[in-house]
């Protein structure tokens, strides 16, 4: 029901504001613990559509990864490499006992330990910059504000599909809309943090032009791509946690490739600048 997404919307938008804020160990333990979640979703739609995932390495492995960048007393590729060696053994013994697609079932774990462990951990890269507040409300801030300019820009003006067979009701009017308004939006988001982040910061409208632009063009990729498994999978949503909005995963696909993407321009302008 509509009610329902905008009570997820009204308490989403300020908690993640104060877990944003907040910085530290207590986002990094919400983030891992978003991610264990986000990781059973992806166990549930592979078994539901009869593979063989290795849940417990999924539930592990993935926000191990986070925990390793938000807390480095191991080195990021040695847990990585035994993630791969442990989810090899794990299915080569499940295929010694019968099961029919095991190469596939270890690229499937393979896939979801390295998709949302890897790309989940810049979410924890990004918070720890110069300015790391400042780069992550913004980061997030274009991806809402990139999906909400697609969405008005699709309804009112969309004629050409996107991807009819991934997602029949995006186009590439919308597309372009969330690119031409994550650009217009956020470079006003920019402005506004710019204040808070104060002299000499490189959060400005300039820079918030930028990566909403950039939201705008990545960002429908991890949509798709959380879409493709779906179905694939042939399940409608990859949970239930939010009503009206789905899953974890739901909630998070377009960021899994925005925030990367947005980590490596922040690097980029840093770099540039000094």
């Amino acid at each position: 029901m509509l009610s329902d997404r905008l009570a997820v919307i009204i308490l989403l938008i300020p908690l993640s504001v104060w877990v944003i804020v907040l910085g530290g160990p207590v986002f990094n333990l919400i983030l891992i613990g978003a991610f264990v979640l986000a990781a059973r979703e992806y166990v549930r739609m592979f078994r539901a559509s009869g593979h063989r995932p290795a849940g417990p390495l999924l539930l592990t492995g993935a926000p191990l990864l986070l925990a390793v960048r938000a807390f480095p007393l191991v080195e990021f590729g040695v847990v990585l490499t035994l993630m791969m060696i442990a989810a090899l053994a794990w299915h080569l013994i499940d295929y010694e006992r019968g099961a029919p697609a095991s190469a596939t079932d270890f690229v499937i774990t393979l896939g979801g330990i390295i998709y949302l462990g890897w790309m989940g951990s810049y979410f924890v890269a990004v918070r720890a910059l110069p300015d790391g507040f400042w780069w992550t409300a913004l980061i997030i801030g274009a991806v809402w504000i990139v999906d909400s300019a697609a969405y008005i820009f699709g309804r009112a003006f969309g004629r050409h599909k996107l991807a009819p067979r991934l997602s029949p009701r995006k186009t590439w009017e919308g597309m372009a809309g969330g690119v031409v308004g994550g650009a217009l939006g956020t470079a006003l988001l920019g402005w506004v943090w710019g204040f808070g982040a104060g002299p000499g910061s490189l959060v400005n409208w300039q820079t918030g032009a930028l990566l909403g632009a950039l939201a705008g063009m990545v960002g429908p990729l991890g949509d798709l791509g959380i879409s493709m498994l779906k179905r694939e999978t042939g399940v409608k949503d990859s949970g239930a946690v939010f009503a009206g909005h789905g899953g974890v995963l739901d909630r998070i696909d377009s960021w899994l490739v925005a925030v990367p993407v947005g980590y490596y321009a922040v690097l980029a302008l840093q770099g540039f600048v000094g």
